[in-house]
């Protein structure tokens, strides 16, 4: 983009500032010639018409707002003269074609990922460790005290302590003066090239707050879940503890992973406190059974796989007013590239999608995928208004800040990370991949909440897009953040993967961008080249409630 401002759609009567405009500037566009009448902040929008009251406003060709009052051409489009607004939809599908992209740059590329017994193919090899109500979170803690350094794995900070070190040379007889000399910092790369089981790339820990109290429903989604990680293709085994009373008791799990796969052939290994000698007896048990696992998962090693057993995320969080026009619409090229190439994009965040129903509707390949993705729509909207809210409070204080006004402005933007492809299935909260293509999958818009729905449901890689910055991570699914600016790529390049700043710059188109993503996405995939969240450990794990959250 080389101008300092620009229509999206030629329906769009509000003008994105990709720079600071300065009052009196004199814009041409489409052919109009418009004076800036105030300051127009960068990533904020500026009136390409007067508005009157009860005027609708739109961007991304879609509706996004009412003026609240009279605005004149030229001038800043706020929280003060704008309010949401959103087009209406039915359940009545209208004809879509798809043209998929040229995807024979990646027609013979693989990537290297771990095989399963079910024809799923991991791009990470983890044992998990989970608890089946929070009562048994203190015994995950023990079990990483005991296992995760000692094996390799990552700490809670970027060093270790080696404080053995230190009582081998008291013990010695050493001076003070020779203690004081004793190196004992061990980094975590250092660690790493320690690991007893080099194809075993981590023992991840998924505490969580649930499983018993609240609702019954609560458990039994947890379960599911729960059964969505055992089973991704990401995870070789995994070690359960159950208090023994709780609400959501073994049974229920193995019940929800045969759902998932009755031929489940991955070692989980359960053990119930209640039932237990002792808590000593207890831990001596999981950490023994934990090891076999790692033995057993060790045995394992990447091979080849065709792009097709990709299971790809779309997140975004912390958006700005460039997010829809640089990071979300390049990500969405990558996923029609990916449905092109046999893949399955996973687009979430139900909340964030209000406004563009009617467009997605058209997509779905089925009536009754268009008829359920109306009614999960029309249900999770009416739950945010049986508590007061509403969809309209969906945007944070950091999106209003950096441009993104009115919660259907900020969905039509965040659509764009779903590409043009059909939509060939739409998930509740749970529900699993099973159909190449683009699935729809019913999570909050939460950051944390929706990353986990979405690895859950079996993506085993996410990207994520951010205009502002976040240090999301999952414990099972690598994921790449994606700055949708320059200058936040580069405050915050510990934390950002990729930079699709470049759209904006116009050193990248979204096409090129795009291609760009999907070449990232195959090396994350292969263990070349770790996402920043993996080196610095960050393990998000929000299981939703459903309740209502946006």
């Amino acid at each position: 983009m080389s101008k300092n401002y620009v229509q999206i759609d030629p329906k769009d009567n509000i003008i994105v500032a990709i720079t600071p405009l300065e009052k009196g500037l004199k814009t041409l566009v489409a052919g109009k010639e418009v004076v800036l009448k105030e300051n127009i902040k960068q990533k904020h929008k500026f009136s390409l018409n007067n508005f009157n009251i009860g005027d609708e406003i739109f961007m991304y060709g879609v509706l996004i707002g009412k003026a609240t009052e009279t605005i004149l051409e030229g001038c800043a489009i706020t929280i003060h003269n704008v309010v949401h607004a959103s087009a209406t939809f039915n359940d009545a599908k209208e004809k879509f074609t798809w043209t998929a992209p040229d995807a024979s740059n990646f027609k013979n590329r693989t990537f290297n990922g771990y095989h399963r017994a079910d024809g799923k193919v991991g791009t990470a090899n983890h044992w998990l460790v989970i608890p089946l109500t929070f009562c048994e979170n203190r015994n995950l803690d023990v079990l990483e005290g005991a296992l995760s350094e000692k094996l390799g794995y990552e700490t809670k900070k970027d060093f270790a302590v080696d404080t053995d070190a230190l009582i081998k040379k008291y013990k010695a007889g050493a001076t003070s003066e020779e203690i004081l000399n004793t190196p004992i910092i061990t980094t975590k790369e250092e660690i790493s090239k320690n690991r007893l089981f080099p194809n075993v790339d981590g023992i991840k820990f998924l505490k969580h707050d649930g499983g018993c109290g609240g609702i019954r429903q609560d458990s039994e989604v947890l379960v599911k879940l729960l059964a969505g990680y055992i089973t991704n293709p990401n995870v070789a085994g995994a070690t359960i503890f159950s208090l023994g009373c709780q609400n959501a008791q073994i049974e229920m799990l193995q019940k929800a992973i045969e759902d998932i796969d009755p031929n489940c052939a991955k070692t989980v290994h359960y053990l119930e406190q209640q039932k237990s000698a002792s808590e000593r007896h207890l831990i001596e048990e999981a950490v023994k059974h934990t090891f076999i696992g790692l033995t057993e998962a060790n045995k394992i090693s990447r091979k080849p796989a065709p792009l097709s057993k990709l299971t790809l995320g779309l997140e975004c969080g912390g958006s700005d007013g460039f997010s829809g026009i640089s990071a979300n619409p390049a990500l969405g090229f990558a996923s029609d590239l990916l449905v092109a190439l046999g893949g399955s994009p996973v687009l979430s965040e139900f909340p964030e999608l209000n406004g563009v129903e009617q467009e997605l509707i058209n997509r779905c390949e089925t009536a009754e995928d268009s008829k359920k993705f109306y009614d999960l729509m029309r249900a999770y909207s009416a739950s945010a208004v049986a508590v007061g809210s509403g969809f309209e409070n969906n945007p944070s204080p950091g999106n209003i800040k950096d441009g993104l006004i009115t919660d259907a402005m900020k969905s039509a933007g965040a659509a764009k990370k779903g590409g043009t492809s059909p939509v060939v299935k739409v998930l509740d909260y749970t529900e699993q991949v099973t159909k190449p293509g683009l699935n729809l999958l019913c999570t909050p818009g939460n950051d944390v909440e929706s990353t986990t729905g979405l690895v859950g449901s079996g993506c085993n890689v996410v990207v994520f897009t951010t205009g502002l910055g976040t240090p999301t991570g999952n414990p099972v699914a690598p994921v790449l953040k994606m700055s949708s600016n320059t200058n936040l790529y580069e405050r915050m390049n510990d934390i950002i993967d990729i930079n699709a700043g470049t759209v904006i710059t116009g050193e990248d188109t979204i096409e090129t961008m795009g291609e760009k993503i999907l070449d990232h996405i195959i090396r994350v995939a292969s263990g070349e080249t770790p996402s920043k969240a993996v080196l610095h450990g960050n393990n998000d794990f929000i299981p939703w409630k459903r309740g209502v959250s946006l």
